[in-house]
């Protein structure tokens, strides 16, 4: 077989130009990918662990996950966060749409400002508003309970309605957000259709734009849910002690040393927040 009937193997050619740096923003990336989300993998892995360290691996069993549902003080925390959260779902839903839509709908005097302040809960510091809520309720508490002597012996007083209300403080204006940017690409006829046609103003809102804004509230309303149920710093402050969250508890457990049964209640966490993320995605693509 002669010389020229050999195929010469192509050599290798490190990439150049363009194709260099897409290669190196590549795998800049997938850096970044397995620096965020190794650690998650390895604390779902050790959940399954049999052994009481959680860095030594010595077999597989469900056995954590069997006693996290027969932990009593996680499960009451665990329900406190529930309710917490869905509360405030309700309460941020309503004030976020409706908010967007005044902002959107209506011009008055100082809408501009208003739609600024509104915003200022999801950039302050948590720590500063965590305080600032506490003081407010302090200050409110006087009064507010002086009143209430008058008709009944309840006091205000930290506990699920303080946590409830920090929680819509700064959770309604994603809800607000999500709406606005729907409204933004909304059709200005729809609304004037249904007028022409008979419809009340209230019944045209809401046989109309819901149906149509329900992608954005609906991704809102996900939002306001998972950021109540992992919010820390904020109930630390605003809590009583009938009404600890999941996430005080947890933090409360992690500083006295590894225990499995954390690795156990993250990883359930982590795939409901999964299942809520994949929830969104499929409404919104059914919708479009």
């Amino acid at each position: 077989m002669s010389d020229s009937a050999i195929t010469a193997r192509p050599r290798f050619r490190w990439p150049s130009g363009m194709a260099l740096v897409n290669w190196l923003c590549g795998g800049w990336t997938a850096l970044i990918f397995v620096f965020l989300y190794l650690p998650i993998l390895l604390l779902i892995i050790y959940s399954f662990n049999q052994s009481d360290l959680s860095v030594v691996w010595t077999g597989f069993t469900f056995d954590w996950y069997v006693r996290l549902w027969h932990n009593e003080p996680l499960i009451d925390t665990l329900k406190n966060s529930l309710i917490i959260a869905s509360v405030t779902t309700v309460l941020s839903v309503l004030l976020g749409t409706m908010g967007a839509w005044l902002l959107h709908r209506y011009r008055f005097p100082f809408s501009r400002s208003l739609g600024t302040l509104i915003f200022v809960p999801m950039v302050i510091p948590e720590i500063i508003m965590g305080v600032s809520l506490l003081i407010f309720f302090t200050v409110l508490s006087g009064p507010l309970n002086d009143w209430l002597a008058r008709f009944s012996d309840a006091e205000f007083g930290l506990g699920y309605s303080t946590v409830i209300i920090a929680h819509t403080t700064f959770c309604f204006p994603f809800v607000l957000l999500a709406v606005q940017a729907r409204l933004a690409g909304v059709d200005p006829f729809l609304e004037e259709a249904a007028l022409d046609l008979g419809a009340p103003p209230l019944k045209a809102f809401w046989l109309v734009m819901v149906p149509y804004l329900l992608p954005a509230i609906v991704s809102g309303a996900l939002m306001a849910f998972t950021l109540s149920l992992d919010e820390y710093i904020v109930t630390l402050f605003t809590t009583g002690p009938e009404s600890q969250t999941l996430t005080i508890k947890v933090f409360g457990m992690a500083k006295k040393g590894l225990d499995p049964s954390l690795n156990a209640i993250s990883t359930v966490f982590i795939l409901a927040t999964a299942v809520l993320v994949m929830l969104a995605e499929t409404i919104r693509k059914r919708h479009r």
